[in-house]
């Protein structure tokens, strides 16, 4: 077999983080019509670069194939709409945003972030590849262009609508194949003195807490601070600050400017520097044992399951979220263990889980049920989720996370 290489820097990929064996498509929710057939499986084997240190996962699957029609709607998450908005006001404060400006976000979903900026009278554009998605969009006045972004589309956007003075990408640096072209699209469309955000997972969190469950086929690479500013570097950008935040079990939120950019690093930046430095984010040593420590969670949660359908209690499941897909697919977990996945969002209801085939139905179906147990598969949503459905305590519930570790919760 030919040797991957790593997408950013082209280094041979020798080293495996882990490898999570043959998985179906985490975002492909089955129709009812077909649960008999066996839904289509790749590998998802996580490699790690030694050079620039980029986690990233083969390319199995063309990008067309996951995000042309996407099951995945950001309104649905309550915390998630207010998180944007509150983004979006530190933006238009720090960058003095107003009528005459210009922001652009990638991977702008339904609307849910660009909607704060037209409340602010700011023109905005969104840049969805999801044509479901971006009709959504649409209906909240967001302006959306239906393609995927990299310099091809940068030039049109420039060519059409002008300069950017703000671009926005949120959780989708990591969803890209091409990452080189994709951050190089960035470069094209702003302004000589133009600002790019981005925030993504950060890879220092999903090592320390093994959040292996978000390493699935639509996110190809794996970031740290460390291998974002080696990408940068080749493709015409630079940080210049950097935020920790707690979304999405650890995040970080980098701003950026063109090469030639004149605003000067910051303190949190060459903070968050150190912290990896310290952490070996830059060795082989860093990623060292965790395949032992996602195989130990496969254990314990299977083990947990069996105790429990042996004693006759019964588990749901909250949340059809794609890292449940991975944690499920990963564990071989049917509806043997699991009887149904509740979900707010109406796209996933009435539909199977992709590979588990597990059904998904409306929350309601929780106080129908009365399960004994609830395992949350999004645990980043943990306590949005408890609260949303605390009447599951009220037959004596209890609710179940299994990472970082399989515990009872709440």
């Amino acid at each position: 077999m030919t040797t991957p290489t790593c997408r950013a820097c082209g280094t041979d990929l020798k080293h495996t983080l882990v490898d999570l064996g043959l998985s179906p498509l985490a975002n492909s929710y089955v129709s009812h019509d077909r649960a008999d057939t066996e839904d289509p499986r790749y590998p998802l084997h996580a490699r790690v670069c030694d050079t620039c240190f980029l986690v990233q996962v083969d390319d199995v699957v063309p990008p067309s194939e996951i995000f042309s029609h996407y099951a995945y709607f950001s309104s649905y998450s309550t915390s998630w709409v207010e998180h944007a908005r509150q983004y979006c006001q530190k933006a238009a404060e720090r960058l003095d945003l107003n009528g005459q400006s210009f922001v652009v976000e990638v991977a702008s979903n339904d609307g849910y972030l660009l909607q704060h900026f037209i409340q602010k009278s700011v023109p905005v554009l969104g840049v969805e590849p999801a044509a479901n998605v971006a009709a959504e969009a649409e209906k909240k006045g967001v302006r959306s262009l239906v393609a995927f972004f990299g310099t091809e589309t940068a030039q049109r956007v420039v060519a059409e609508y002008g300069h950017a003075d703000l671009t926005a990408a949120n959780n989708v640096l990591a969803h890209v194949p091409d990452i080189n072209d994709f951050v190089s699209g960035f470069a094209t469309v702003l302004k000589d003195d133009g600002v790019a955000t981005f925030e993504f997972p950060h890879l220092l969190n999903l090592l320390e807490k093994t959040q292996f469950d978000t390493i699935y086929h639509e996110h190809f690479s794996y970031l740290s601070l460390y291998a974002v500013e080696k990408c940068f570097e080749l493709n015409g950008l630079k940080v210049f600050d950097v935020e920790e935040l707690p979304t999405h079990g650890g995040s970080l939120r980098v701003w950026a400017q063109k090469a030639a950019g004149t605003r000067s690093e910051t303190q949190n930046l060459r903070d968050l520097r150190a912290k990896e430095t310290k952490a070996g984010i830059a060795t082989l040593a860093c990623y060292d044992g965790f395949d032992t420590k996602v195989r130990a969670i496969r254990r314990n949660l299977l083990d947990f399951l069996q105790k429990a359908k042996t004693a006759g209690k019964t588990v749901a499941a909250y949340g059809a979220a794609a890292k449940g897909n991975t944690l499920l697919n990963y564990c071989a977990i049917d509806n043997g263990l699991i009887d149904f996945v509740v979900d707010a969002n109406p796209h996933k209801q009435n539909t199977l889980l992709p590979g588990s085939h597990i059904p998904v139905h409306a929350p309601d179906k929780l106080k129908a049920s009365k399960p004994d147990y609830v395992l949350i598969l999004p645990w980043n949503l943990q306590n949005e989720i408890m609260k949303d459905v605390s009447y599951v305590k009220d037959w004596g519930g209890q609710f179940l996370v299994a990472v970082p570790e399989v515990e009872v919760v709440g």
